[in-house]
């Protein structure tokens, strides 16, 4: 079916962003083995879906791999067929890895969410060390990467994010992300233009998460300022230390 007029310039405009991120962060070189990580959300089903495509029209070379990490302790389901074909329909290897981790809330105040996270994160290191990846890629957009600055101010004391790039092990990998400059409405459209087919069953804990706290907060400050959002995550970028307390401590 031919895309309406309309949503062929959204996916133009939204795809080129994409590339503006990985040229912005220089997320990605020439020879680089791209580990993208699938959860089956739309998140990350939009970000393999645009890295196929930016890698068409990129001046070099790059393999892009595919995995969902299974916990299997966690009654999250998602469709393994589906992801399989979503892969093979992009001409793009699909793996499926399980892990069986424990999850305990109560310990040490983590959620569900906490132990689940890390446990994803660790066996996707593992994989990718493993077989030799460069680049990790993940799905999180600009609206996560505000939430984590409210929530690490708030929480930690920290003025800290979600960068586009971070080296880990010394340099042997490299943890992007794509959708950066993207935020979640826009992925919405995309996943529904691109036909994306949401999960059977979510995660049991979402709804229970810091993040929503964090979500509803900038959802409250949007009514004052519609732009609060994007001039949150500007922010990270436009540091004015002369007039930041610990600025005169540095200078004395």
């Amino acid at each position: 079916m031919k895309e309406p007029r309309n949503d062929k310039r959204f996916v133009e405009r939204l795809r080129s962003r994409v590339s503006e991120a990985i040229i912005k962060y220089k997320q990605i070189e020439a020879g680089d083995k791209v580990l993208v990580g699938l959860s089956g959300g739309k998140d990350s089903m939009a970000l393999l879906d645009t890295l196929v495509n930016r890698r068409k029209i990129m001046p070099f070379d790059f393999s892009i791999t595919a995995v969902h990490i299974d916990i299997t302790t966690i009654p999250y389901e998602t469709d393994r067929e589906y992801l399989q074909a979503f892969c093979d329909e992009r001409e793009v290897p699909f793996l499926y890895v399980e892990n069986d981790v424990m999850v305990e809330p109560k310990k040490e105040h983590k959620s569900p969410c906490f132990y689940c996270s890390w446990s994803r994160r660790k066996s996707l290191f593992a994989y990718a060390l493993k077989h030799k990846y460069t680049k990790i890629a993940l799905g999180h957009h600009l609206d996560d990467a505000v939430e984590t600055l409210l929530m690490n101010m708030s929480y930690h004391g920290e003025f800290s994010s979600l960068p586009g790039k971070l080296k880990m092990f010394d340099g042997a990998l490299h943890l992007i992300r794509p959708l950066l400059l993207l935020t979640n409405r826009e992925l919405m459209r995309y996943s529904e233009i691109i036909g994306y087919r949401p999960l059977v069953r979510n995660c049991p804990f979402e709804t229970v998460t810091m993040r929503n706290d964090a979500k509803e907060i900038i959802a409250q400050l949007s009514k004052i300022n519609p732009k609060v959002k994007f001039n949150l995550f500007k922010s990270m970028e436009n540091i004015n230390e002369e007039y930041l307390p610990l600025g005169l401590l540095r200078d004395e």
